[in-house]
């Protein structure tokens, strides 16, 4: 999945917790929101970067959420990421997983 794909999934799954999505959908995302991030906070636009932060929030939570459905855990596991430091490894390390092989509970691999 390239780039452009993956941010089309994403905001075309804006509240799609169910399924799975691949490492490269989950990073090309997190590139997506990095970028746009730093270049609204480089031109100093405060106001359209709370935007844009809250209209990502939710298909940043099913990517989220969707990634770890890929390695067979649930999706309730990114509270984790109200731990400081531990829980972001945590789920980091997890982020940088391999997709499980074949079908799991939460359905069919993302590239099939």
């Amino acid at each position: 999945m390239n780039f452009v794909d993956a941010v089309k999934q994403c905001f075309t799954k804006y509240v799609g917790f169910e399924g799975r999505a691949s490492r490269s959908e989950y990073w090309w995302w997190a590139l997506f929101i990095f970028v746009v991030s730093l270049l609204l906070g480089a031109i100093k636009a405060g106001m359209l970067a709370n935007l844009f932060s809250l209209g990502t929030l939710l298909p940043s939570l099913a990517v989220g959420a969707r990634r770890l459905h890929d390695i067979g855990k649930s999706g309730w596991w990114l509270l984790l990421a109200f731990i400081p430091l531990i829980g972001w490894l945590v789920l980091l390390y997890w982020a940088v997983q391999p997709s499980a092989a074949g079908d799991n509970a939460y359905g069919a691999p993302p590239t099939a």
